[in-house]
């Protein structure tokens, strides 16, 4: 099914191990890490060849305009918070947004988790400073602990071993979540039960005893329902730390492609798309679709060589750009780019993360984000496509099943004193449940006034 790559070479004119890796941690023990990777190389895959190419497909339905792409989860997973009910939580926040985009936005919905290996952050600085200590930074729970101690903060290669251990419970739990009943649609009421009763919940209800009496109407028809018992679910990752993705990469013996079977979608993020780095050519050599994340600095020219190299055979589905530029600036920012790339004709999908290009730090001192912000990004990224013709394809939203208070505004009206109550993200602050399903509402609106104008 899969034969190991153990030279860490991926072929062509260039390996990515002899080439620059950005934001990668200095390992303090060179022995030990060569015995995690030989033993990362060892381990059964986490995710299937054939699972990477259905993705595949159905993202060049959304690079079509047929479908939707919905992407969340948390800023940086921990070790800690891998629990059942944090799982599920995450998983029905994801299952109850898609369920309101499909239904308000009359489209098919591709569903993605930022979990089971987003273990790993890019860092600006590679040490934090506290008083007159000064330590490694952390760069996520694969490389070391969040707390500020000499020992938490030394890089750790079996870390490695727990984030695919790690990864390994989250993904079966998530499939036994998709595909054991959980998410049948005719169960649509039950992931609204253990939130917090609020606005956003009591709209959902609605929503859901509408799809309930739809779905009951159809079945009175002769409609046959089997198909909605199981939905599929897909894990992604940005592909950061090197020495854990190259171990896990594979040759798929039916057709000799390689997969990092880390995850089924890979995304290399702003700090590491460098031309000459090392991420950009292991990404190249790998057949899962692949993501780039692009800020409001990218150059055109580079982004036209970006997709030279990752989709040179402008595979539909292969390549998905998900633009970060904060809301004063997708709107001027955006067109230029998008024009580029629609004239090249890649066939890339277009989606938003309204998330990173909008984050500040608030007046009592959390880095946060504004929740109206981030949907005037999101509106913006619209109306940038509906402009030039192309297609918004899909969301990227860092998000939490839980309560939390780490961004502001939304229908709670979370202010700045309220974010001390709930701040528990180890990195980028997080949309909270309610805020989640707000979004949802407002971004099913748009899908609905785009399709009808383009059917109008």
């Amino acid at each position: 099914m899969f034969e190991q790559v153990t030279d860490g070479s991926v072929g062509g004119h260039l390996d990515w191990p002899s080439l620059p890796a950005a934001q990668q941690p200095t390992w303090p023990d060179e022995g030990a890490l060569q015995q995690v990777r030989a033993e990362l190389a060892t381990m059964p895959p986490l995710v299937f060849a054939g699972e990477c190419d259905d993705l595949r497909t159905q993202l060049a339905r959304a690079a079509a305009g047929e479908a939707f792409v919905l992407q969340g989860g948390d800023c940086a997973e921990r070790f800690a918070e891998a629990t059942a009910d944090n799982i599920r939580d995450r998983i029905k926040t994801i299952l109850q947004m898609s369920a309101v985009l499909t239904y308000g936005g009359s489209t098919p919905v591709i569903k993605m988790g930022r979990m089971a290996g987003q273990f790993a952050k890019p860092r600006s600085k590679d040490t934090e400073t506290r008083g007159e200590v000064t330590l490694p930074a952390f760069r996520g729970d694969i490389v070391n602990d969040f707390a500020f101690t000499d020992e938490a903060r030394r890089p750790d290669p079996n870390r490695l071993l727990r984030a695919y251990h790690t990864s390994s419970a989250t993904l079966n739990l998530v499939r036994a979540f998709t595909t054991g009943g959980f998410a049948d649609l005719r169960r649509v009421h039950e992931w609204n039960r253990g939130f917090i009763a609020n606005a956003a919940y009591a709209r959902y209800e609605t929503t859901a005893a509408e799809i309930d009496r739809a779905m009951k109407f159809m079945a009175a028809c002769g409609v046959d329902f089997d198909e909605l018992r199981t939905v599929e679910f897909f894990a992604a990752h940005e592909a950061l730390l090197l020495d854990y993705e190259q171990p896990l990469t594979r040759i798929d013996s039916r057709t000799g492609n390689r997969y990092d079977v880390s995850g089924h979608f890979l995304w290399i993020g702003e700090r590491t798309r460098q031309l000459d780095g090392a991420h950009l050519d292991f990404a190249a050599r790998i057949h899962n679709p692949i993501g780039v994340k692009l800020g409001p600095t990218a150059d055109t020219d580079d982004i036209l060589t970006m997709i030279d190299r990752l989709d040179p055979e402008r595979e539909p589905g292969r390549l998905t750009f998900i633009t970060r530029m904060g809301a004063g600036q997708i709107r001027d920012k955006l067109p230029r780019i998008v024009e580029k790339v629609a004239a090249s004709g890649a066939p890339v999908v277009w989606v938003c993360d309204p998330m990173h290009g909008n984050t500040y730090e608030s007046s009592t001192g959390y880095k946060t984000r504004e929740f109206d912000q981030v949907i005037d990004e999101v509106r913006g990224f619209f109306e940038v496509h509906d402009a030039l013709g192309t297609i918004p394809g899909g969301l990227h939203v860092e998000l939490t099943g839980n309560d939390v208070t780490e961004c502001v505004g939304g229908s709670e009206k979370i202010l700045d004193a309220d974010l001390e109550k709930r701040y528990e993200t180890a990195c980028d602050p997080r949309l909270n449940h309610q805020q989640s399903l707000e979004m949802a509402y407002l971004v099913a609106e748009m899908l609905s006034d785009r399709k009808k104008r383009s059917q109008g």
